[in-house]
């Protein structure tokens, strides 16, 4: 009887396992298709308000995206998330909120790309990367899953248009624990964390 009940166990896990894994897919594949427009909305800077509940991506879905944290980076979620991942990870979650608040603000505004993952690679073809994870030689692929998800769940909200903007319009910043010569030319607009955020005179970047 107990041999009997094992196996219908086991036969019921592996029917299971089928279907969890196309749920999976499905949600994913949502996330990166909303993913997609909000983000040309993001660019295209069409509404501030936050997206509509058909629109958004959910928590759900965004947990979807690149579970193992080893993908490629060509959506913007991951490329994203891996941002605020890599950019902050081991900080507060205030320090993740203010990296994905850069990102953001750069979509689409003048001197950067209108992708996220052109934001997050900018300079790479130079060498001179604006994000220094991108470029440093490492391995891109995540070390630790609760971090990851955190970076993720912050992911979409800033698709989502659902995070305040900590860092007032901010599109560079630097660790305050060095003082690198570019920030004088530029206008800082908050100490968050270990963080200092700057924009520039005017409205085009440099």
């Amino acid at each position: 009887m107990r041999l009997h009940w094992i196996a219908t166990c086991v036969a019921m896990m592996l029917l299971a396992g089928p279907a969890v894994a196309a749920d999976q897919q499905q949600k994913k594949q949502a996330a990166e298709n909303k993913a997609e427009v909000l983000e040309q909305k993001a660019a295209e800077n069409s509404s501030p308000a936050p997206a509509r509940k058909a629109e958004a991506i959910t928590k759900s879905e965004v947990q979807a995206v690149d579970p193992a944290g080893a993908a490629p980076l060509d959506d913007a979620i991951t490329c994203l998330a891996r941002s605020i991942y890599w950019e902050a990870k081991g900080k507060d979650s205030v320090d993740m909120e203010a990296v994905a608040n850069v990102v953001m603000n750069r979509l689409g505004h003048g001197g950067f790309p209108d992708t996220v993952c052109g934001v997050v690679k900018q300079g790479s073809e130079t060498g001179r990367c604006q994000f220094s994870w991108w470029c440093d030689g490492r391995p891109d692929s995540v070390q630790e899953e609760v971090p990851y998800a955190l970076a993720k769940e912050i992911a979409r909200k800033a698709l989502n248009k659902q995070l305040p903007d900590r860092t007032r319009g901010a599109l560079y910043f630097h660790d305050r624990t060095v003082k690198p010569g570019w920030a004088r030319e530029y206008i800082r607009t908050a100490d968050i964390g270990l963080f200092r955020f700057y924009k520039p005179h005017g409205k085009s970047a440099k």
